[in-house]
């Protein structure tokens, strides 16, 4: 199965984007891998929150194919443990289909139709991240995740 981070904007920052590219690397010896970004819209001044919202949720259900998981990360969705996480990847993965996709929205969140498409909510923490920390936090917890299924020493218990 294939592993899909779909996500609104840009990093911008090098340092979180050298660890983004970091833990990306060391996932793909696991599971492909595919970083999907979704520009942020022009001219979001002149609209209101609902509207943004509702724009940047069609662009994310715009990039679902059809058999594939989408898990949304959300602040209101379950916390786990990094061996809840890789629990949870591997039920996903038994459970088949083309590909896992994780989403991280933008700055307010999803729309109603994104919520209504979501197989699942994962909070990464009860702590408030930017959106591009929150991308290179997601692809070190996915690589902890598959050592941990594969039984190697990154992880402490």
């Amino acid at each position: 199965m294939k592993v899909r981070l779909i996500c609104i904007g840009k990093t911008g920052k090098k340092f979180l984007e050298d660890g983004e590219n970091e833990y990306m690397q060391r996932v793909k010896h696991y599971v492909q891998i595919e970083r999907i970004e979704i520009p942020d819209l022009k001219n979001a001044r002149k609209l209101t929150f609902e509207q943004i919202k509702q724009m940047e949720g069609k662009e994310i259900l715009s990039k679902l194919g059809s058999g594939e998981q989408l898990i949304l990360l959300d602040e209101r969705g379950s916390v786990l443990s990094s061996v809840e996480f890789s629990n949870f990847i591997q039920q996903r993965f038994n459970t088949g289909g083309k590909a896992l996709v994780f989403v991280i929205g933008g700055a307010y969140g999803f729309s109603s139709d994104v919520y209504e498409a979501a197989q699942g909510k994962i909070s990464l923490s009860k702590m408030t991240f930017s959106h591009q920390m929150i991308r290179m936090i997601f692809f070190e917890q996915l690589y902890r995740a598959m050592t941990i299924l594969k039984g190697e020493p990154y992880h402490h218990e």
